[in-house]
Order: C-alpha cells, then sequence, then structure tokens
C-alpha cells in the first residue's frame, strides 16, 4: 500500500499527523477480483479500529472526512472499495450472488486484523454497504464489537412498480448484466451542494443497476429482515427522515426484530440519505465516536 501522512486543514482538531495509506487489496481468503483498501491511523496508538463499507456505486474514498474525525478521536480505519467499486476490480455493479460481498467482508475483516492489530473493532456500513454489513455479522459476529449503519438498505423508499420488478427477475435470468439508469442524484443524497455536486462529478460513482444485482439484493433483504432476531451485537442505526434511498419503516423493523441489549435509533429530522455529507456531519460522526468509545473495555 502506498502510505501518505496528512495534517489536519485546522490544528487543534486531534488530527495533525494523522497516517493514511492505500493501495490494491490482494485476496488472502476467498476468491475474486483485487478490492481495494484505504486505512487512516490516528498519530497515536489507536484506541479501536473501524470496519467500513460504502454503499451501491459508491466508494471508500467518499468517507475520508469520516475517517480524519474519527482519528481525532482516536479511532483507526479500514475502508475497502467492494468488488465493482472504485478502484477495486470487476465490472461496476455486476454480481452473480450477493454472497460475493460478503466475502468481500471477509478480506476487509482480515485486511483490519493484519493493519491495526490487537485493539478492539467495530463495523460500519452505509446504504447497501449496511446490508452487507449486517449479513455478515449475522454469520460471524467476531471480532466486533458493535454494528454502526446509516441509510441502511433494508428496503427501497423508492416504490418499484409491479411490472418493472418482474421485468427485472426475468432479465436477471436470461440477462444479468442487463442496466438501468439507478435515477439518483447528489441532490438526493445530501442538502450540501458541494457535496452532492461532488457526487455527481466523481468519476468512480456510477449511475446504473444491473438486474441481477437488484434481484440478489431485495432477496439480502428479505434474509436480513428475517434473521433480524439472532443479532446480539450492540448497534447503532442514524438515518435522515426524508432519506429517498432506504426505507425508514424498513430500517425500523429490524431494529425492532433485533435482539440486541445495546441499541439505538437515531433519526435525524430533515436529513437525507447521506447522513455523513450533510451539513450536521461533524455531529453525527462525533456521536457514532462517541457511541464506540463508550463500549471499549
Amino acid at each position: 500500500m502506498t502510505s501518505v501522512s496528512s495534517t489536519s486543514p485546522a490544528a487543534g482538531d486531534g488530527t495533525l499527523g494523522l497516517r493514511h495509506a492505500e493501495g490494491p487489496l490482494a485476496r488472502r481468503v476467498t476468491k475474486g477480483p483485487s478490492l481495494y483498501l484505504r486505512t487512516t491511523l490516528p498519530p497515536q496508538a489507536p484506541k479501536a479500529a473501524v470496519a467500513l463499507i460504502h454503499g451501491f456505486a459508491d466508494h471508500g474514498g467518499r468517507y475520508a472526512h469520516v475517517a480524519g474525525a474519527w482519528a481525532g478521536r482516536g479511532l483507526a480505519t479500514a475502508a475497502i472499495d467492494l468488488r465493482g467499486h472504485g478502484r477495486a476490480e470487476g465490472e461496476r455493479g455486476v454480481c452473480e450472488r450477493f454472497d460475493e460481498y460478503l466475502d468481500d467482508a471477509r478480506e476487509l475483516e482480515a485486511a483490519i486484523r493484519e493493519r491495526v492489530p490487537g485493539v478492539p473493532y467495530f463495523l460500519f456500513g452505509h446504504s447497501f454497504g449496511g446490508l452487507v454489513a449486517t449479513l455478515r455479522v449475522l454469520d460471524v459476529p467476531a471480532p466486533y464489537r458493535g454494528l454502526l449503519l446509516t441509510g441502511p438498505n433494508f428496503g427501497i423508499a423508492v416504490k418499484v412498480p409491479a411490472m418493472k420488478k418482474l421485468a427485472g427477475r426475468v432479465a436477471s435470468r436470461i440477462l444479468p448484466s442487463f442496466a438501468l439508469p439507478s435515477g439518483l442524484a447528489g441532490a438526493d443524497m445530501t442538502h450540501d451542494a458541494a457535496a452532492a455536486r461532488a457526487y455527481d462529478q466523481d468519476p468512480l460513482v456510477f449511475h446504473e443497476a444491473r438486474a441481477r444485482w437488484f434481484t440478489e439484493t431485495v432477496a439480502a433483504q428479505e434474509r436480513a429482515l428475517l434473521r433480524a432476531a439472532s443479532l446480539a451485537l450492540p448497534l447503532r442505526i442514524t438515518m435522515g427522515s426524508a432519506d429517498r434511498v432506504s426505507e425508514v419503516d424498513a430500517a425500523r423493523r429490524f431494529f425492532n426484530a433485533a435482539s440486541s441489549a445495546d441499541k439505538a435509533f437515531d433519526v435525524r429530522p430533515g436529513l437525507f440519505h447521506e447522513v455523513l455529507n450533510e451539513p450536521e456531519w461533524p455531529a453525527i460522526a462525533g456521536a457514532m465516536a462517541d457511541w464506540m468509545l463508550a463500549r471499549l473495555p
């Protein structure tokens, strides 16, 4: 990996001298295309580390500001680019099985253990990445001490007409790579005009959804909701009440069904899908850091 030392734009925020590295991630425990990893470490020995899984058509580089803020609180972050996303190998947005993304989550777990050894670990997923993170810990909770989700995609906010769903199922079988525009733009993600413009102009963000990806994701959503009661890890979900991508009620159903004795559902009034790109993101990231630090031994 390529290492880069970074300094924060403002002295006194705790991130001066944070250490950043990124580069291709060779697979160690599963088969598949090469992935991509970004790590951000605080100047001092980290108190804990966060494994980060981005959303669909997204990439780990879009969370650098969050990783920097967490480094200022003593938290290391390892953010992966899933197959077919960002700088990872693979055709954009293409999968044969949803469980391929669970393999990628296993690679992230192996990488964070290697690069930030001997500390408590938390798993964080946004949107589609929240679905991936959830199913991963439902299968194998270790080594994580808690699961944090923002805008988790347990259901799609925009209702898909029945005929379009049927067409998607047919295409998934006979033409799995068939793509349709997602219809999503930066203005659907955040109220911050600069962040919305950056989303629209980011060459690593794509704007199509594949037929097989869609049917596999819908099946994974159903699986997660059916298995929610088996989740015992501490759980924190943060969503905007005006989320245009992920259905708030579906996330609430998962939350209510989870058996976690320690759980919190944080709904931010009026915010859109990417709560960590809204103008209020520092407070949200800070609350997430507080939650993790409070659960250290």
